[in-house]
């Protein structure tokens, strides 16, 4: 594998998901964001109230990754409107968003190539991520909590990642506090637990409460 290619190609998937996020945010109603907006408590009466603009991208995320209870997915919505040719990097990028993995990740090692090899706390598993701020910036050892597509042999990160500072709450803190407010994810281990509404929205609550997103250096598009 040559870098440059690499990259190149990783700049087209990550321009095509930046739009397709948003994209999908368009068809998304005002009173859903702030349902999920509320349930972060992020909100005083109807209106979003934010310590910083990165916290929005929170409830976004849940809005765009997590089905209402009676109601089909937004990706799904989004799918039948856009109707991608199979063979497109848009139809490979959609597909990967329908695919989307949260949990907590710790950075590992770069990768040889480029990028960073990361390894899925809770799976323990690793993961090819490609982020040119975070290969930049981030320190190995560092903890995160993030939404990962995975278009190719490597992943990116849909759109925001959270960090895990000690700091403020310690990952031991963060399983407490989310198991706290919803205790029947206790009996959840691995893959069932990342993968539980239930515990992205406790970590997203946690980093709200802490706030965890005044740490982020996010560019919104």
């Amino acid at each position: 594998m040559i870098r440059s290619g690499v990259l190149a190609r990783y700049r087209r998937l990550r321009q095509i998901s930046k739009e397709q996020h948003a994209a999908v945010l368009d068809i998304i109603a005002h009173d859903v964001l702030l349902d999920w907006a509320r349930r972060l408590d992020l909100t005083e009466g109807k209106a979003v109230v934010l310590e910083n603009d990165n916290e929005l991208t929170l409830p976004e995320d849940l809005a765009i990754y997590l089905p209402r209870l009676g109601r089909s997915h937004p990706l799904d919505r989004y799918a039948r409107v856009a109707r991608f040719t199979s063979d497109s990097d848009e139809a490979i990028v959609l597909a990967a968003m329908r695919r989307a993995c949260f949990s907590l990740w710790r950075i590992e090692r770069r990768h040889p190539v480029t990028g960073l090899i990361l390894r899925d706390l809770l799976r323990d598993k690793e993961t090819w991520l490609i982020d040119e701020a975070m290969e930049k910036n981030a320190p190995l050892g560092m903890e995160m909590a993030a939404r990962l597509l995975q278009p190719e042999s490597f992943a990116m990160t849909a759109r925001i990642i959270v960090p895990l500072l000690p700091d403020l709450m310690t990952r031991t803190e963060l399983m407490e506090e989310v198991f706290t407010r919803a205790p029947a994810l206790t009996r959840l281990q691995g893959d069932a637990l990342a993968g539980d509404p239930r515990f992205a929205i406790g970590v997203y609550r946690a980093a709200v409460a802490t706030g965890a997103m005044d740490r982020v250096r996010f560019k919104r598009k």
